[in-house]
């Protein structure tokens, strides 16, 4: 009897083994991307099943970079279909990248009219496309102190009509804002003649690297000026070791980091979207990124 009893006790324990090893759960990060990596395989036809490919490997926002002024569309359809075909894939519309550069003529007179006039449709469409920013993606080396202050002041009156809109409006770096206009550095011009309240700061942290900056000291000297981040590597992300990603997300709250966007501009990989997976296999299990950096 005794041994029935033992016998019946074991063959429970296999079939519900008390310490059986539960599946680990997907990890989940706040993760967008920049669909300018995905611009050699994206168009109008096709973007809303690329986007569910690249969402199936962890991504969960989109940054836009296909604004056509004219017509009032992105990638070919209006903000609001765009913001649903988004949706549909599983992602979430996060920011875009949209540039109205100023003319010679306005920067020698200072007459914004036009330039603001298009940035008021600009704002419209993209609010209706449910952005919570809008970035300027580059403005060129300016030739003098006197026309880059016409761009901060320009900055500026954007930021307000987007703060208006209920949109953030920022500005992305490429590596030229780090030489020098006349004898100060336009970067730190740029972001010592903007308002804090209106222009925040999308550091692209590779660029930055590349224009032989530190990211880190930026976020010391400049803390709570850059709330979003470009994720961007040589490669893809974290291959290259020369962008130390590591202490850029341990400083993220010193820099102000509310969202961060990764951008892949080259591949090691003739199929694109194995890059995308590396860089967000990478960011995923890094123990350094946080799940999400939104307030």
């Amino acid at each position: 009897m005794k041994r029935s009893i033992i016998f019946l006790a074991f063959a429970a324990m296999m079939a519900f083994p008390a310490c059986a090893p539960k599946e680990a759960a997907p990890v989940k990060k706040d993760m967008c991307i920049q669909m300018y990596s995905a611009r050699s395989i994206l168009n109008h036809d096709n973007y809303a099943e690329v986007l569910k490919t690249i969402a199936g490997m962890g991504y969960t926002a989109v940054e836009a970079a296909s604004y056509d002024g004219d017509q009032g569309l992105i990638y070919g359809d209006t903000p609001e279909v765009f913001k649903q075909k988004v949706e549909a894939a599983g992602m979430k519309v996060l920011s875009a990248h949209v540039s109205r550069g100023l003319s010679p003529e306005e920067l020698a007179s200072g007459d914004l009219t036009a330039a603001l006039a298009w940035w008021d449709k600009c704002i419209e469409v993209h609010k209706a496309a449910g952005m919570k920013y809008i970035v300027t993606p580059w403005m060129g080396l300016q030739s003098s102190i006197h026309d880059l202050q016409v761009y901060c002041d320009y900055l500026n009156e954007v930021g307000r009509r987007c703060q208006a809109a209920g949109i953030k409006y920022g500005y992305h770096n490429h590596a030229y804002e780090f030489e020098k206009v006349e004898d100060q550095v336009m970067y730190d011009y740029m972001l010592e003649h903007t308002d804090p309240a209106l222009v925040f700061f999308q550091m692209d942290v590779y660029w930055a690297v590349i224009g032989k900056a530190s990211p880190v000291d930026y976020f010391e000297r400049y803390p709570g000026r850059f709330t979003m981040l470009h994720i961007k590597d040589e490669w893809e992300v974290g291959q290259s070791g020369m962008v130390g990603f590591d202490a850029i997300f341990k400083n993220a709250d010193k820099a102000g980091l509310q969202d961060f966007v990764v951008e892949i501009e080259r591949y090691k990989h003739d199929d694109i979207l194995v890059s995308f997976k590396e860089s967000a296999e990478y960011l995923l299990t890094a123990p350094f990124v946080k799940a999400t950096y939104s307030k």
